[in-house]
């Protein structure tokens, strides 16, 4: 054993990284707060350093409304509706909190990662690894920028695919977090690194997929055209009283209306789920044996996933409720790395 090897902490770098996988989550979730409390644009400029400080007096205060009355939201929507200083400094509050976690998930890698870089406790075969998960956190931060920029000149909201690719990339940096993490603790214990299987591959790819049309739904106002008013059976299992919606509209082609038609995104998203949950399934069961908590937390989490989702459409897109949705949405993608993580593991390094 050389002097790298003996001076490694696999395992304390595992804890670590199950952490900022944990403010990742925490990061979705209050993403879709602010998605779903329209608070996206109320933030006009990036100010990567100063920008971490909210406005601490009236004067700074009026400058930002003033900035925002600027963009197409305030003009064509809030604007004609009367919206007061309260009312902007509520949604001001949600991107910038979200603004906030980005910079913390930032610190909370960069300097620990430093930390077990100068103190040689990164096992060898994984610098680049986590170089490279610093650097997907960092595009993260370029893409929600690049987000927010579609919807401050021409629209009143930012672009369903700049959302998704937004949302994606993160819960993206989440899986591969859970995966290092996973192999890190691996590592700790005399295992290999383990191998995505060709079944478990496509699981995430269609996990992937479910998630992406989340996204697109989300950017899309689409939860809306299931209906609304608790209870509402017409919203669940139809929609607006057919299982197949008449408003789609084919008009521009079908590969435009798989990726921008309000009824048919929406439609797709809530059936696609249950052949993801077929799948998870069997994914689940093949875990079983291996450990039996990576198994209960899939069906724990699909299962309540699927659960929010028909409640979230049935009581008209209620905030509290659609917030749990994408919430939970992360910790299926969390399950899902935990459960493809067991099916690839390899046998001890000790007994080969």
């Amino acid at each position: 054993m050389n002097a790298v090897q003996s001076s490694a902490r696999p395992l304390a770098l595992a804890r670590w990284l199950f952490t900022v996988a944990a403010l990742v989550v925490l990061m979705v979730a209050v993403g879709g707060i602010t998605r779903l409390t329209e608070s996206g644009l109320s933030i006009t400029e990036w100010k990567p350093v100063s920008g971490a400080l909210p406005p601490l007096n009236e004067t700074q205060w009026l400058d930002e409304f003033a900035a925002y009355k600027r963009i197409p939201q305030y003009r064509e929507v809030n604007g004609p509706a009367g919206m007061t200083l309260a009312e902007y400094k509520f949604i001001f509050f949600w991107e910038w909190f979200h603004r906030l976690l980005g910079r913390m998930i930032g610190i909370a890698f960069a300097l620990p990662l430093a930390w077990f870089w100068v103190r040689r406790a990164i096992p060898p075969g994984y610098r680049l690894r986590l170089v490279g998960l610093l650097a997907l956190g960092g595009l993260q931060g370029a893409v929600g920028w690049w987000m927010v920029k579609s919807g401050l000149t021409h629209d009143v909201k930012v672009s369903h695919f700049r959302l998704a690719t937004h949302l994606l990339l993160a819960l993206t940096t989440l899986g591969a977090l859970v995966w290092t993490a996973l192999d890190l603790r691996a590592e700790a214990r005399g295992r290999s690194a383990a191998h995505v299987t060709a079944f478990a591959g496509l699981a995430l790819a269609m996990v992937l997929l479910q998630l992406g049309y989340g996204a697109l739904v989300a950017g899309l106002r689409a939860g809306y055209v299931g209906g609304s008013g608790w209870l509402n059976w017409q919203a669940w299992p139809l929609m607006q009283g057919r299982f197949v919606p008449d408003g789609i509209d084919l008009s521009q082609g079908l590969g435009h209306a798989l990726v921008s038609d309000l009824y048919l995104v929406h439609f797709i998203h809530r059936w696609w789920a249950w052949a993801v949950v077929a799948i998870l399934i069997v994914l689940a069961r093949k875990v079983r044996s291996i450990d039996r908590r990576a198994s209960v937390a899939i069906h724990a989490a699909f299962g309540t996933q699927v659960l929010l989702g028909i409640a979230t459409v049935m009581s008209g897109m209620t905030l509290w409720l659609a917030a749990l949705h994408q919430l939970v949405g992360a910790l299926l993608v969390a399950a899902v790395v935990w459960g493809v993580h067991c099916l690839g593991r390899t046998v001890d390094r000790s007994a080969t």
